[in-house]
């Protein structure tokens, strides 16, 4: 491939960026449903979340693609993130930096440690960076929410903010919180419950105070948008779900998006894809 006609294209016409918590790269590729989607999509930059594997056990073959992995160390088989991308990045920088890592005591809880787990992927180009998270989950009795609440929340702001002194920043992934009602089918009923806690809630507010975007309310208001669906009674087909993957951008980039979208039509996974587009 001819890296710098990729790289002149980015700059004369808008760039598309995937993200999708695939719940198995390798389980989503043998269902068949993550090379004909990026084929159909051809995005420029896709990230995924929930790997469960390392680079050397992938079977997707797209040499279009670079590809950058942050695989969990804690655990194999477990979590992982990774960037696809046809430029090639400037830099890539794996985890959360052992400075915050500290301040914010991401040493590890009674499941481990967050930052050994491959939950974070940052690839840095001329003009930007690319975040790729996975977020812990608060888990069904809560037992991780004071990790996810105290301490990775403001340890991944903080990350935000430090990349953002050098440049604009474009992040996405599984934040595995409903952040506003019109995020999920039944937030009555699961107010309080993992993924709809104030504390959860709160993460989200706090990267908007900080002037970070939600691309996808930029063009749509409302719910019925979904991005995840519990396997149980036929959730999915009826659309009760929850939006819980996002594409965020600094603030300073979001006159330069162009479109946000969520594909719940592509399965495979739990998750669904999601897409946002910047003239860059």
């Amino acid at each position: 491939m001819d890296r710098t006609a990729v790289h002149s294209l980015w700059y004369d016409a808008a760039m598309k960026l995937v993200s999708w918590n695939v719940n198995g790269i390798r389980s989503v590729h043998r269902k068949g449903a993550l090379v004909p989607f990026l084929h159909k999509v051809k995005p420029d930059i896709a990230c995924f979340q929930e790997t469960k594997a390392e680079e050397h056990q992938s079977e997707v073959d797209l040499p279009e693609y670079e590809e950058y992995w942050n695989s969990s160390t804690f655990r194999k088989g477990y979590a992982g993130t990774a960037i696809f991308t046809k430029e090639k990045a400037e830099s890539i920088i794996l985890g959360l930096p052992d400075s915050l890592a500290q301040k914010y005591r991401l040493a590890g809880d009674g499941y481990g440690d967050p930052n050994g787990e491959g939950r974070v992927i940052a690839a840095e180009y001329k003009h930007f960076f690319v975040v790729n998270v996975y977020t812990p989950n608060a888990k069904p009795d809560l037992s991780r929410l004071a990790l996810r609440h105290t301490q990775w929340d403001p340890a991944f702001l903080a990350y935000l903010q430090q990349l953002e002194d050098r440049k604009p920043v474009i992040f996405c992934g599984d934040l595995n919180v409903a952040h506003r009602p019109e995020d999920l089918a039944n937030p009555k009923a699961n107010e309080g419950e993992h993924g709809y806690t104030k504390e959860e809630r709160a993460g989200i507010d706090a990267l908007l105070e900080a002037g970070f975007v939600d691309t996808f309310r930029i063009f749509t208001e409302g719910n019925g948008h979904y991005t995840w669906w519990s396997h149980f009674s036929n959730a999915r087909a009826r659309n009760v779900g929850w939006r819980i993957d996002y594409f965020f951008v600094s603030k300073a980039l979001k006159k330069k998006v162009q479109s946000a979208r969520i594909y719940p039509e592509i399965t495979g996974s739990d998750h669904c894809p999601i897409s946002v587009e910047l003239d860059i």
